[in-house]
């Protein structure tokens, strides 16, 4: 578009929907596909990659993870692919274990996780567990062998 488009759409006094779409952002979506076999693996992807607005397609067929980056709808990219496979797709539910609170509380701990993953739940019954405090971190790790600053009594 040019200057004489932009100053035009400033100026423009009829109402009613602007003539342009919105264009889609660009966005990593990760699906969760069961995939057993190389064939599955080919048939996934093969799935998605004709989409209009996809740019990249990664599969990870042993932590069963579909990548898709690209200009596209994450819901409809679920859909297409769990319509085209005839498989179980969702969203990625999984978030590295160092991000979680609790990693090990009922809900979140998953074993069908891959290793270094728990799956993302805002839970409030999560919420009546206790996080340590900064002063109670403080005097744990004061009297720690792994602390090189640590109480010299010891």
């Amino acid at each position: 578009m040019g200057v004489l488009d932009h100053v035009s759409d400033l100026f423009d006094c009829s109402s009613g929907s602007s003539k342009y779409k919105k264009r889609k952002q660009l966005q990593t979506v990760e699906i969760k596909v069961k995939m057993d076999c190389e064939g599955c693996e080919r048939k996934v992807k093969r799935s998605v990659e004709g989409m209009k607005g996809v740019t990249q397609v990664d599969v990870e067929r042993k932590a069963n993870k579909l990548t898709v980056v690209g200009y596209v709808d994450p819901g409809k990219v679920v859909a297409r692919v769990a319509h085209r496979t005839g498989k179980k797709a969702e969203l990625w539910p999984y978030v590295p274990y160092d991000v979680v609170a609790h990693p090990y509380a009922p809900g979140v701990y998953d074993k069908k996780a891959p290793s270094g993953y728990v799956r993302n739940a805002e839970d409030p019954q999560l919420s009546h567990l206790a996080r340590a405090s900064s002063t109670e971190v403080r005097y744990t790790t004061a009297f720690s062998d792994e602390n090189p600053a640590a109480c010299s009594v010891m």
